[in-house]
């Protein structure tokens, strides 16, 4: 047996080269590697912390600036496709309308077709013709019958217009004045409470036609009197024009226009000049016209009409 072979063999770090170099593989000896728990030098030359010690905090990132999210031309909806949601035509036509400058927004033309818009505030113009694009509006035209009543509801079940509305819902609707409950006619319905604040203010006078019919002999001054003004137990009140229509068989038809939208106005100034009124029909309120819808219908108004009465009162 070879003696060799039964000598121990000394341990791998204590088996140096004889040239003093360190072992073939590289290592360190165990005596020079750093013992349990004591920090170790990381990857790149920076100390690890020991196990148990806590590691130092992370420099803190600076924080990113907000991402810029655009003007105001960049936010809200492309002007042809709110062209278009309002019945102008087709996004095709609107994009020709732009291209040819045929419309506005604030008083602006505007000929790019990126061009964005909100559609409840901008105030679009395609000719000249207003057009409202606020979401949600509904404008109605009535022709009230005589007996019913110019109100929603009526503590006493009398009839009123809402029961003539119930195919458009009536949550929200009011309606734009008043007629009496003797008088029929055109009355505007809507949910825009500015809309009817200002068609019913003097202010902006807007006119109401309408049909009065009178019996006796009529005196040829009246409508002259009716123009320059009477005299009401609320004040004084002027006709902007008046009109005698038809006459025969002991009774007259006058067309009347008025500005202004005081109770039952029409009928005391007639009173006032002598002539109590048999039948009281308004025919036209600004640009909307009662035509030949018939007695207890309903429609909605043209875009062309919204459009007027929108630019009529300023909005």
């Amino acid at each position: 047996m070879n003696a060799a072979a039964d000598r121990p063999r000394a341990p791998r770090d204590a088996r140096a080269r004889r040239d003093g170099r360190p072992p073939a593989d590289g290592r360190p000896s165990r005596e020079a590697r750093p013992a349990r728990g004591e920090a170790r030098p990381a990857r790149g030359g920076e100390a690890r912390p020991a196990r148990g010690e806590a590691r130092p905090a992370r420099e803190a990132r600076p924080a990113r600036a907000p991402r810029d999210s655009g003007s105001a031309a960049d936010e809200g909806i492309r002007l042809q496709k709110v062209l278009a949601a309002a019945g102008v035509g087709s996004r095709r036509h609107s994009e020709e309308l732009i291209a040819a400058g045929r419309v506005s927004v604030d008083g602006a033309v505007v000929r790019e077709q990126g061009r964005r818009v909100d559609p409840e505030t901008a105030i679009i113009e395609v000719d000249g013709e207003r057009i409202v694009t606020r979401t949600g509006l509904v404008h109605l035209a009535l022709n009230k019958p005589r007996g019913v009543l110019s109100a929603m509801s009526d503590d006493r079940g009398r009839p009123t217009i809402a029961d003539l509305l119930t195919e458009f819902g009536g949550g929200g609707l009011f309606h734009v004045g008043r007629l009496d409950g003797d008088s029929e006619g055109l009355l505007l319905v809507t949910n825009d409470g500015e809309l009817a604040h200002r068609l019913t203010h003097p202010s902006f006078e807007v006119p109401k036609t309408y049909l009065v019919e009178v019996s006796g002999p009529f005196r040829r001054e009246v409508p002259r009197t009716l123009r320059a003004g009477v005299e009401l137990d609320d004040g004084p009140a002027r006709a902007d024009s008046v009109q005698i229509v038809d006459q025969a068989n002991g009774r007259v038809m006058l067309e009347i226009v008025v500005h202004e939208g005081r109770k039952r106005i029409v009928r005391r100034m007639m009173e006032t000049v002598g002539y109590p009124v048999h039948r009281l029909v308004r025919t036209r309120l600004g640009a909307v016209h009662l035509g030949t819808l018939r007695s207890g219908r309903a429609r909605h108004l043209t875009r062309g009409e919204i459009g007027a009465l929108y630019r009529n009162v300023g909005l």
